[in-house]
């Protein structure tokens, strides 16, 4: 029996598990309590290197069966460094470029799983291959689910407030620092 196909789904759904549960217990809260620039930075730097992608090219010189095309619509493009530094100099465009990474991302997820799933790659991926598919994809989709949420709920908000609550009222109140909301 080829365990490797249930061996590697088995692997990323647990993966998102973790991350899933990370970013509930850990990383929401933490993110409340920062500037929504900062919150946002912080979440996009795990997006900067993507680009660990291009380890394809190699794995399809070693056997991993994946078509050039295929290989391609995994490495196209990237705007999460651009996206900080815009975030970095709290400026408007920063807010667009984000959603425009959360638009990217979505699309890649899906037309990457679909060509997974056209080119019967589940269970073929080994060596590095594997660990990217593995540990950082997973981590790839929460941190793009944990950005969309930072731009949705966040969005009334300047780059550089802080959302917070009144504890004696347990009312939303919102800390700004001196930009305009975006």
């Amino acid at each position: 029996m080829n365990y490797l196909t249930p061996a590697q789904a088995s692997a990323q759904f647990i993966s998102l598990i973790v991350y899933a549960a990370i970013a509930g217990w850990c990383l929401a809260p933490w993110l409340k309590s920062r500037a929504r620039a900062d919150a946002l930075i912080a979440l996009l730097w795990v997006h900067v290197f993507r680009y660990v992608a291009l380890q394809v090219f190699a794995a399809q010189q070693h056997g991993f069966p994946i078509s050039d095309a295929g290989a391609m619509e995994i490495v196209v493009g990237d705007i999460a460094f651009a996206a900080i530094a815009l975030l970095r100099h709290r400026v408007r465009p920063a807010v667009p470029l984000t959603w425009l990474l959360v638009a990217e991302t979505a699309y890649d997820t899906v037309t990457n799983i679909h060509g997974g799933v056209r080119e019967h790659l589940m269970g073929a991926a080994s060596d590095t291959t594997w660990f990217v598919l593995v540990f950082y994809v997973p981590m790839i989709v929460v941190s793009t689910v944990l950005i969309a949420w930072q731009l949705y709920a966040r969005r009334g908000e300047a780059l550089d407030s802080v959302a917070g609550h009144d504890r004696g009222t347990g009312e939303a109140v919102i800390f700004t620092t001196s930009r305009a909301a975006v």
